[in-house]
């Protein structure tokens, strides 16, 4: 069992800075980096997934859910527990990106040539292992720059509103 300062030490733990990380990568193997890419984008797809899983339980809105989960009924807060979860997520998310393009450059600063469709291969090959299937991968949106923590906030805020919507032009008898 974790004692509480276990607890907040890893609660508190800081991500490795980008100087630190690209310095990493100039002694790993070119097979490494692009194994990186795909872990990378491996964990990026698994927190867009759980935000989509997490999206009925942040939407206070959705009557449905509180009517049937005990657990919404005992902590009124966690709708803004949730939201917080996938701001994080879309946080790190933004940080993953960070690093693959500090990937992208390494690959690029040797000589080589960055070739998404190697990348991609990899990712697919890295979700078999996992037990995921390639028929389920999603596309993968390449951003160019930094998100400000307003913008990835104002991001996560209309996609809650989109689904909302969504979920509410499905009303109706479902057999």
């Amino acid at each position: 069992m974790s004692t509480p300062s276990e607890i907040n030490m890893s609660h508190e733990a800081l991500p490795i800075d980008r100087v630190r990380f690209a310095e990493a990568l100039e002694s790993l193997p070119l097979d490494a980096l692009h194994s990186k890419v795909a872990e990378l984008r491996n964990n990026m797809n698994h927190l867009r997934s759980s935000n989509e899983q997490m999206v009925p339980f942040a939407d206070e809105g959705d009557q449905g859910m509180v009517e049937h989960s005990s657990v919404l009924k005992a902590r009124p807060d966690t709708f803004q527990d949730c939201k917080d979860a996938m701001y994080e997520n879309l946080i790190v998310i933004n940080r993953m990106n960070e690093r693959i393009e500090l990937l992208r450059a390494e690959v690029e600063k040797r000589g080589m040539r960055w070739s998404e469709a190697e990348v991609k291969d990899l990712q697919v090959s890295e979700r078999m292992v996992n037990g995921d299937s390639a028929t389920q991968t999603q596309p993968t949106q390449s951003q160019s720059g930094r998100l400000t923590d307003d913008e990835l906030r104002a991001q996560l805020e209309a996609r809650l509103a989109q689904r909302s919507h969504e979920d509410q032009e499905e009303e109706g008898l479902h057999l």
